[in-house]
């Protein structure tokens, strides 16, 4: 005997549109979309050559004088002093910082950047700065670092090599190439988020320096400055700058990607959750699965949509509406017609089903199970082994 209908509307399940594969745990109060959930949207087409630009960076420097004009000014909102030659982009000493014209916020920031050769003592210092100057990735020559405890170190301090979170972090490891060879730097950037006058996250940096892992999504311990600990600053210009430090350092191949904050997920159970957002998604998504059980004609489909609209926000109509389509599914079953029809939809049916009895959300050997078992397929023939032909 199958448990009430009300025990019923405690929590049911969902699974996909094209009945491929169950879905997993149910919804909750804090995640609106059960586990492989297929009403869970997509994420958008990004397309990734080698050696280009993903298609949805914003190129900020692609070699050209244009891309310069265009996306960087200087600190006052004029023209850029810096030089374009060759392809790259050069600090002109005194000239102060290139900043960018657009805000941006959480982003992904791919860099590449050379030291020059001739620059004995300055080891080619500048920095990747982000909002107004607030946190520093350090640009240094740190090719040759010897260790030692001297206070003459000439590789400079370790928060303070190339890779570094200025002042806070050192890199994990030095991976830094000599003077005159291009070092690439891939950023991962999420600036602190406030509540008012709240710091509820402190923002992180997470930095691949030619390739390797050197800042591990480390948070920002206030903003970054020299020889001192600074709190963080609420106010910023939210611009990315690239340091002038009295050295011409190049630059070459600089693009952005925008990311969204890891407080922009309001409905997954992340640092954003809002319990209400969560109720509201959910509160839509019952009524788009069960409008799209009453379209389809397929009694399989139609099975696991009203369980799908059910599990976002239990309703007894529905609920009733389940009860009368197992009769439509068990003569389908019979018959070998809709969704029963093709071996791997029924096994993917049958999955289902299997889930809701080990979840306890209905009895073990319903009908309808008993009825998946007799359409089993046969198991396939076994592949000989070579000697065996």
């Amino acid at each position: 005997m199958k448990k009430p209908i009300l025990f019923l509307l405690a929590a049911i399940g969902t699974t996909s549109l094209a009945v491929a594969e169950p879905s997993g745990d149910r919804p909750d109060e804090r995640h609106a979309y059960a586990v492989h959930d297929v009403n869970r949207p997509d994420p958008p087409k990004v397309v990734s050559q080698p050696g280009k630009p993903p298609s949805d960076a914003i190129v900020l420097f692609d070699g050209s004088q244009e891309s310069v004009r265009k996306h960087w000014r200087d600190k006052n909102g004029k023209p850029s002093k810096w030089v374009v030659q060759d392809g790259t982009f050069t600090c002109t000493p005194g000239g102060g910082a290139a900043v960018t014209a657009e805000k941006f916020a959480d982003c992904q920031l791919h860099v590449e950047w050379k030291t020059p050769t001739n620059d004995l003592y300055g080891l080619g210092n500048s920095g990747v700065v982000f909002l107004k100057g607030n946190y520093e990735i350090q640009i240094l020559d740190s090719s040759n670092v010897t260790p030692s405890r001297s206070p003459w170190k000439h590789a400079n301090y370790a928060d303070g090599q190339a890779g570094a979170v200025y002042g806070q972090s050192p890199p994990l490891v030095q991976p830094c190439r000599k003077p005159g060879e291009w070092q690439t730097y891939d950023i991962v950037f999420h600036p602190p988020t406030w509540q008012g006058k709240r710091l509820v996250d402190p923002g992180s940096a997470t930095v691949f320096f030619n390739g390797i892992l050197v800042q591990d999504d480390v948070p920002f311990q206030g903003h970054t400055g020299w020889c001192r600990r600074y709190p963080h600053a609420k106010r910023s210009s939210d611009v990315i700058s690239l340091q002038d430090h009295g050295h011409p350092v190049q630059f070459r191949n600089i693009w952005v990607r925008r990311i969204p904050s890891r407080f922009a997920d309001t409905v997954n159970g992340g640092p954003g959750l809002k319990k209400g957002d969560v109720a509201a998604l959910r509160h839509r998504l019952a009524a788009e699965s069960l409008a799209f059980a009453q379209e389809t004609q397929d009694p399989a489909e139609r099975f696991i949509r009203l369980w799908e609209s059910f599990c976002y926000e239990p309703d007894r109509n529905v609920a009733k509406q389940i009860k009368s389509v197992e009769d439509e599914c068990l003569a389908a079953l019979a018959s070998g017609t809709g969704s029963f029809a093709d071996a791997n939809r029924r096994r993917a049916f049958e999955r289902f089903v299997k889930m809701l009895e080990s979840s306890n959300y209905i009895e073990q050997d319903t009908p309808i199970r008993k009825a998946l078992e007799k359409r089993k397929a046969p198991p396939k023939p076994s592949v000989p082994n070579l000697k065996d032909i």
